[in-house]
């Protein structure tokens, strides 16, 4: 009996001490980074002196009262970046967006993953930067393809316009401007800084619109440009091209930000 009672005992002991015994908690799995960031959506409307432009069949007078009409317009948009009242400034990565106006969907631009905020103004620079113009083989908007490329000693076409005018001497009347340079006195590459009318309001769920309005009339204005009598041929990097990259730094303006 003895035998068996401290067997008993020994048993209740070994149970109340599993009883006790801590188990520690399995590891659960860190949760995912919250994503906060949104859109901005950018609207391009492409005008001559006000008037919608429209390719091919059109014609617009210039500040030197030469008529043209458009057969082509493309320009770079690149290293956008929003800025709040306070200073704060997000910077697109990889920004880099090719205007074609002949492709309507290029003329909006989606900006990613934009930190929620409320934003006052955007800067960003008509062509492609220097280290671009240098790093070899590139895709999507930049890619050669494009025809937007001379060689890897010239770089990109940062802004290009072709029509016809009455007032050209070339036996087909053709105005072609293609304007390059991303280094030197000569450079095409131009920065623009906007101030908005309100704030665009950037939230995960909310993506509001920047309409701007970019002038094709403003590559034309005197002093900078003559006419197309005897400025009707631009396709290296000279003093006459760098002219017209001072004229078309001033073709964009803000037309409204839609929340």
């Amino acid at each position: 009996m003895k035998k068996i009672f401290l067997l008993l005992v020994i048993s209740v002991s070994i149970i109340s001490c599993k009883k006790d015994e801590v188990i520690p908690p399995k590891e659960l799995p860190m949760p995912d980074v919250i994503d906060t960031t949104g859109f901005l959506e950018i609207h391009i409307e492409n005008v001559v002196n006000g008037a919608p432009l429209s390719l091919h069949t059109s014609t617009y007078v210039s500040s030197a009262n030469d008529t043209f009409s458009v057969d082509i317009l493309k320009y770079y948009i690149s290293n956008v970046q929003l800025v709040t009242a306070s200073g704060y400034t997000y910077t697109e990565v990889e920004s880099y967006y090719l205007v074609d106006h002949s492709q309507p969907n290029s003329l909006h631009l989606m900006i990613k993953k934009v930190p929620s905020n409320h934003f006052s103004s955007i800067n960003f620079t008509i062509g492609v930067d220097s280290t671009r113009n240098v790093s070899g083989s590139q895709t999507g908007a930049l890619d050669p393809l494009n025809d937007m490329f001379w060689t890897w000693n010239s770089g990109y076409i940062m802004a290009k316009m072709e029509g016809h005018s009455p007032q050209s001497p070339e036996p087909t009347k053709k105005i072609v401007y293609h304007i390059g340079g991303f280094s030197g006195k000569f450079s095409g590459i131009r920065n623009v800084s906007l101030v908005f009318p309100n704030t665009a309001d950037v939230t995960k769920n909310h993506i509001p619109i920047l309409n701007l309005k970019a002038d094709l009339y403003q590559w034309f204005v005197q002093p900078n440009f003559s006419n197309f009598s005897t400025s009707y041929f631009i396709t290296s990097i000279v003093q006459e091209s760098k002219d017209m990259a001072d004229n078309y730094a001033n073709m964009f303006s803000v037309v409204s930000v839609v929340n």
